[in-house]
């Protein structure tokens, strides 16, 4: 469910039953967070000089950064193909991750409502968040595993009766943080999407972290506000503004460093 009136189903609460990628290196240097003023080598802020209320900064790129950033906007851009054997394999490669001693019937199975998809074929959810969604919760299942069965079988905390579909959030959840981080901009034009260009320019699987630590994120406000299936947008808004608060902490210089990382290796 996103703010463009995207949707998901509910589901009933899930009874219990059942290495990071290459990085990409950069010139800029350790910056200061949580103003216009912030500059780092070879990631300068140009502000605009117009009226007050039209203050917008706009952040210059180093030829690294910008190769960094072209990835990830390709990566962007793939549309989820259930023809392409690439895409097959990787969402066979996640329903084991979740369920190693359970078979796969097909790509088309009513066995993947048991992942919180919202029917039978996976590939009519991934239109809200291409492959890269696909690729998030893989990356996820494979680097915390025990964060994403937790997550996944609903194991911590005072549950509500009717809980939010997995999978369909985690989709949900990609699309938050593109838009969050205005990842399709050809450059930065918040201070969030600055700091977080930085921490991609030194880990090229920066993006695929941060959406483990804001998934394990919104499961904290989840439980904290004791929401149910009706609330899952206040507590999306919610999740963002923590995430927001916390990439902007001064002392951030890495994205292991936010607080929230800790919910996942806990």
């Amino acid at each position: 469910m996103d703010d463009r009136g995207g949707s998901f189903v509910a589901v009933r609460r899930i009874s219990q039953g059942l290495e990071r990628g290459n990085t990409c290196h950069s010139t800029s240097g350790e910056v200061v967070a949580g103003s216009t003023a912030w500059l780092g080598r070879g990631l300068s802020c140009v502000c605009a000089q117009s009226r007050e209320c039209d203050a917008r900064p706009s952040f210059d790129l180093t030829p690294s950064q910008e190769e960094c950033l072209q990835r990830l906007q390709n990566r962007i851009e793939i549309a989820y193909d259930s023809s392409i054997p690439e895409h097959q394999e990787s969402l066979r490669a996640l329903w084991n991750a979740a369920f190693p001693e359970e078979e796969l019937r097909g790509l088309i199975s009513e066995q993947w409502k048991e992942m919180g998809w919202q029917g039978k074929d996976p590939s009519t959810d991934f239109r809200g968040g291409g492959f890269i969604s696909l690729e998030n919760l893989l990356f996820f299942a494979r680097n915390f595993p025990k964060s994403f069965k937790d997550l996944l079988w609903k194991l911590e905390g005072d549950r509500s009766v009717w809980e939010y579909p997995f999978a369909v959030a985690g989709v949900n959840i990609t699309f938050m943080l593109i838009q969050m981080l205005d990842i399709e901009a050809v450059k930065p034009r918040t201070i969030v999407g600055a700091v977080f260009l930085k921490f991609l320019s030194e880990n090229e699987s920066a993006f695929d972290l941060l959406y483990c630590i804001t998934f394990k994120l919104m499961d904290h406000q989840w439980l904290a506000m004791r929401a149910s299936y009706m609330d899952f947008n206040t507590v999306m808004k919610a999740t963002r503004r923590q995430l927001e608060r916390e990439l902007l902490l001064e002392d951030i210089t890495r994205l292991e460093d936010l607080p929230s990382y800790s919910l996942l290796t806990r």
